[in-house]
């Protein structure tokens, strides 16, 4: 069972609060917030439509600080699955960004300069963005790192939800939900599932006034 031993239960990080404001994505949506420029670790400046390739495009909400990501003495989160998607990704036509939506945590672990070093750190292969404003994020309707969304070759939605059924080890998981999906869509296949619960914490907004 996913999370069945995470601490981090106890200590409240998971996230279970709606955010009634956020539209949830449907199958079939096309790719929201295309053009919007983001900053990636390389300093360059580049969009959504800008990284699909010719078979479609993987979104991955993702930060530097949540355990769920990072994980934690009892787990090893989920970003060390990260290097191994991405090689897969590029080998068949697919683009692959993560983005950082922590807006409230940029100086806090989630700025720029800390993103670059994370990407070093961790042996990144992709592209890694700064969501400034979580413009991005409300857009998708992401609401945790990780937060998976799969576009297809016409960038529409064909799967979203989290990366697999165990963040505490990728050798005890039984159900590699992002993985099939990838395979089933450049296959031609049915998705099966198509959604799943993301779990992780939530992405840090800021308030808005107007």
């Amino acid at each position: 069972m996913i999370l069945k031993s995470l601490p981090l239960l106890a200590a409240g990080i998971l996230f279970t609060a709606p955010h009634e404001e956020l539209r949830d994505m449907s199958i079939g949506d096309p790719l929201p917030a295309a053009d919007v420029r983001m900053t990636d670790v390389s300093a360059k400046e580049m969009t959504l439509q800008q990284l699909a390739k010719e078979n479609g495009l993987l979104v991955i909400f993702s930060c530097n600080t949540c355990p769920f990501v990072v994980g934690t003495d009892d787990s090893e989160g989920w970003e060390g699955r990260y290097p191994e998607l991405g090689s897969h990704c590029r080998k068949n036509g697919i683009g692959m960004a993560l983005v950082n939506s922590n807006e409230a945590k940029r100086d806090k672990g989630d700025g720029l300069a800390d993103m670059q070093r994370h990407y070093r750190d961790k042996g990144y292969n992709h592209y890694y963005l700064l969501d400034q404003d979580h413009v991005v994020a409300d857009a998708f309707g992401a609401r945790t790192t990780p937060h998976v969304f799969l576009f297809d070759k016409d960038l529409k939605l064909v799967y979203k939800g989290a990366i697999d059924d165990n963040v505490e080890s990728a050798s005890a998981v039984k159900e590699h939900w992002l993985r099939d999906a990838i395979d089933a869509m450049l296959a031609g296949g049915t998705i099966e599932p198509n959604s799943t619960r993301n779990i992780g914490c939530s992405i840090k907004r800021v308030a808005h006034t107007h």
